[in-house]
């Protein structure tokens, strides 16, 4: 075999890239949870003594922290000085809870990934599932945190309004589902926005469902409840709109799962499905966007639907086609693209 030097070396830049970042996922880790993001955009330029002191962190270890982040682009350093700061761009991405931008719940996500690579390992090996609730603690946190940023930009502004008839009658009054809800932000989202409206959130994993309890207590929003169950034993009828966010994908069975949703709706109701953004054919998911979901897709989804009965395992990036044929399998008839964003489709789908 001969190597064509130039690739090769193109090739080894790419590798030696990938491998900063990887090992920048426990860095972004350690300084989302101890606030050195958030301290050195709030106070910077500050030097590693300063950000240390303010942070109550050994200087030494934060020194080599911010050569690190600077390295990476994350922080700027100014060598005249010796200090750093962040401009206002990295600071939407790694210090701003609320930013659309804010990404520092993925890298908690790869973390776990990272944590559990022994089961994932075998699993490969045997062809098993891994259940959701058998996931390093860090899964259910950094999905929190990486989901809640889009909801809270889209979810009420443009992805509701998208549905036909259903703002409407969240304003007036209306009884809501959302299932896998996991700590609860989508649903809190919801409650706020609409005092009139009931809402539940359902969800397997019992500790996630204590969070969600705790989060709604702390807002004292009286218009919301938190429930251990699954998409096909959820409990209600007559629901105007039950809610699927970033979930559907991960079931072992999601025609059961809408087939369920059918039962639970209104004869007027709606069902809202927000899958993470794929086309259809993988050739057109080979892009950074696509790399991530299945990445995701390989080490987690795929995994927690192949651990439960039927194990379908639609994966990240089924793409709207495939989506549609599980909804119409569990007996609806109507089915659309309400709208898109670079990350996610919003579907519709009624009886």
């Amino acid at each position: 075999m001969v190597l064509n030097e130039t690739k090769l070396h193109e090739f080894m830049g790419k590798i030696v890239g990938d491998m900063g970042a990887a090992i920048g996922t426990s860095l972004v880790v350690i300084g989302d949870r101890l606030g050195l993001y958030k301290t050195l955009a709030a106070l910077g330029p500050l030097s590693s003594h300063q950000l240390a002191e303010q942070t109550g962190t050994s200087e030494r270890y934060v020194r080599e922290w911010l050569a690190a982040q600077a390295a990476s682009g994350y922080v700027e350093h100014h060598a005249e000085t010796n200090q750093f700061s962040m401009t206002p761009e990295q600071a939407a991405v790694f210090a701003d809870e609320d930013s659309p931008a804010y990404v520092c719940g993925g890298f908690f996500s790869i973390a776990s990934v990272i944590a559990d690579e022994p089961k994932i390992t075998d699993a490969f090996r045997t062809g098993e599932g891994i259940a959701w609730g058998d996931r390093h603690a860090c899964l259910f946190c950094g999905t929190a945190k990486f989901f809640r940023p889009g909801y809270r930009v889209h979810l009420i502004s443009s992805w509701i309004p998208a549905l036909k008839g259903v703002k409407e009658k969240l304003e007036r009054g209306a009884k809501v589902a959302d299932v896998g809800c996991g700590h609860g932000h989508s649903t809190l989202i919801m409650a706020e926005a609409f005092p009139n409206s009931q809402f539940v959130g359902f969800d397997i994993h019992a500790p996630s469902i204590e969070e969600a309890r705790n989060l709604a207590e702390e807002m004292g929003l009286t218009n919301v409840r938190f429930e251990v169950a699954s998409a096909k034993t959820y409990p209600g009828h007559g629901y105007d709109l039950v809610t699927f966010f970033d979930c559907l994908h991960d079931m072992g069975d999601p025609v059961g799962a809408a087939a369920h949703v059918k039962a639970s709706l209104d004869s007027e109701g709606t069902w809202l499905i927000v899958e993470p953004f794929a086309n259809d054919n993988l050739e057109d998911n080979l892009n950074p966007i696509g790399r991530v979901y299945y990445g995701f897709s390989t080490t987690v989804c795929t995994p927690a639907s192949l651990s439960q009965e039927v194990g379908l395992a639609l994966g990240t990036q089924a793409g709207e086609a495939r989506l549609k044929d599980v909804v119409t399998s569990g007996g609806f008839t109507r089915f659309r693209r309400a709208t898109e964003t670079p990350l996610n489709l919003i579907l519709e789908a009624k009886p």
